[in-house]
């Protein structure tokens, strides 16, 4: 194996990997997640603490 296959497999392994991560970041599953974290910055703080207790109920 000489070095020029070593950087074609790796440049494969990253393009698959990078393939990976287009389809689950837009993925339709993830949206609403991807929503509400955009979101974030613009909720009060009262409103996240309802958020979070809602969370750790629904966990349970």
């Amino acid at each position: 194996m000489d070095i020029g296959t070593l950087r074609g497999l790796g440049t494969a392994l990253v393009f698959v990997a990078f393939i990976g991560v287009v389809l689950w970041a837009y993925s339709s599953k993830r949206k609403k997640s991807f929503d509400e974290a955009a979101n974030l910055p613009f909720a009060d703080e009262t409103d996240a603490k309802k958020r979070d207790e809602e969370a750790s109920r629904s966990k349970k």
